[in-house]
């Protein structure tokens, strides 16, 4: 089982996952799962949420305008679940790796990714999530203390997933 998590402060997390992705598929590999990117929103005063379900497409705006003055949790849980069917069809069809933006709120109730991210391990695929602090407990649970801390640095990324590549190979 690989699984791995990267942290980095602000944006940089998607940035990282983003520059990751491309890399990965630069080198032939069927990469399957969910890229972000924030825009902010001047009408808001904050960003819009979108993800990239790969490989490919589509965009799905993830977030949702509560209106003023809410507050609380922004995600759209529909969109979220369209994103997770789309990347279960594309694990189906076979994949070298998955990503996942985040490990967030939805995922650490049980639901969102976290079923899906199971999948992928036990059939072999490497994980790489993103993970904010506030989920970083349920998280450590459901990786049952197996999950690898990467260091929030391209480099760091493309080791872990040289070093998944080999294992997978040799598992062949």
């Amino acid at each position: 089982m690989r699984l791995a998590y990267l942290q980095a402060e602000g944006g940089e997390t998607n940035r990282l996952l983003a520059e990751f992705v491309e890399t990965a598929t630069r080198r032939g590999l069927r990469v399957i799962g969910t890229v972000q990117v924030n825009t902010d929103n001047p009408r808001t005063g904050r960003c819009d949420m979108d993800v990239t379900v790969l490989p490919g497409g589509p965009v799905l705006r993830i977030s949702q305008d509560p209106g003023t003055g809410s507050r609380g949790c922004r995600l759209d849980p529909a969109a979220l679940e369209e994103a997770v069917a789309r990347t279960e069809t594309a694990l189906a069809a076979g994949a070298d790796l998955m990503v996942v933006n985040k490990f967030g709120k939805h995922e650490a109730e049980g639901r969102g990714f976290r079923a899906l991210i199971g999948e992928a391990l036990a059939q072999g695929v490497p994980v790489l999530v993103g993970l904010n602090g506030l989920n970083a407990a349920a998280f450590a649970d459901f990786g049952s203390g197996l999950a690898q801390r990467l260091d929030a640095a391209p480099e760091a990324l493309l080791r872990w997933l040289a070093a998944g590549m080999e294992e997978r190979q040799a598992a062949s």
